[in-house]
């Protein structure tokens, strides 16, 4: 069962975002964010109230990633600030893989909820029976 995308139960939960992104676009932003995170039966994330608040997280990221949060905060911790000019400069330490998802609030969000899905998967495949030589 897929994820529907409900914008009012969206704008709730990213009021920041609500002037910035029509419903029209959030709504082309979740189909977007299917790239990202299957919205099948065959996700990774089978638990679709779950994979909703993923896919949201993940329409939050891409709208701010087109520039329509232009006030987001700032990802991870402040090393240098200065004050004539402004000038603010942050760190955060990830992996290369989720260099792209940490350029917003939103994509750190999905990266840290996405973390137990990124694990190593055993899947047995069937056993296999070994006969000795000469064995019937």
């Amino acid at each position: 069962m897929a994820a529907v995308f409900d914008y009012a139960a969206w704008g709730a939960r990213y009021p920041e975002l609500v002037d910035k992104v029509p419903e029209p676009l959030a709504a082309a932003l979740f189909v977007e964010a299917g790239l990202f995170l299957s919205n099948s039966d065959g996700s990774i994330v089978q638990d679709v109230p779950t994979r909703l608040v993923i896919l949201n997280m993940i329409v939050a990221h891409l709208a701010a990633l087109q520039g329509r949060a232009s006030d987001a905060p700032i990802v991870g911790r402040i090393n240098s600030a200065t004050e004539g000019s402004v000038t603010v400069q942050a760190q955060y330490e990830a992996s290369k893989s989720a260099q792209w998802w940490l350029q917003t609030p939103y994509g750190a969000s999905a990266w840290q909820a996405l973390r137990p899905y990124r694990t190593f998967r055993y899947v047995p495949g069937t056993p296999r029976v070994m006969q000795p030589y000469g064995w019937r």
